[in-house]
């Protein structure tokens, strides 16, 4: 059973604790007569309960990003306003969800090319509508081409097939005991 605090409370006690109310009435001099939530206990709206929806839309990115969506159907699973969903996403994050999912699909994209997969084949798994639109994001961010970058890594894992030791640093070939003549595995 998990931990509930508004449990047992009516919808108008969790609402008048949970939103500063303030009441602006004309009193004596033209000036406020009464702040309300000097009436009533008044709690800020909990911080916990926002990181949590901007946590849940996160996951659904993170589990949907091969999925045409949008930042119109994140911020409808995370219960807020588009904005407000994408000011909130960039404090928690440090990126706007679209850069987020970019940058996701790109990564796993990456993923898929380190493993041999084809160019299309990276793109249409990572979730991008086109090629071309693929393979412009991908350089702008890598600095080379996918089919380019896809060679790179292939030729990298052959060699350290072939000298594993050049890809140990020496300081800790050395502090293992390992020499150029011996056989670290």
């Amino acid at each position: 059973m998990t931990f509930d605090p508004d449990r047992g409370r009516s919808k108008r006690a969790i609402l008048r604790h949970a939103l500063p109310i303030r009441c602006v009435c004309p009193g004596r001099n033209g000036g406020p007569s009464h702040n309300r939530s000097d009436l009533y206990p008044v709690n800020a709206y909990p911080k916990a309960y926002l990181y949590r929806r901007i946590v849940k839309a996160k996951l659904f990115i993170d589990a949907h990003y091969a999925e045409p969506i949008d930042v119109d159907a994140i911020s409808n699973k995370a219960a807020f306003s588009k904005f407000h969903f994408i000011r909130l996403f960039k404090q928690v994050y440090g990126a706007t969800p679209r850069a987020y999912l970019s940058n996701l699909r790109l990564d796993r994209a990456k993923l898929l090319l380190d493993e041999g997969t084809s160019v299309s084949d990276a793109c249409n798994a990572a979730g991008f509508q086109s090629l071309s639109t693929f393979s412009r994001s991908f350089k702008r961010r890598t600095g080379s081409s996918p089919s380019s970058y896809r060679e790179t890594r292939a030729q990298r894992t052959r060699s350290m097939v072939a000298q594993p030791m050049a890809f140990i640093p020496p300081c800790y070939a050395l502090w293992s005991g390992w020499t150029e003549l011996s056989n670290p595995g």
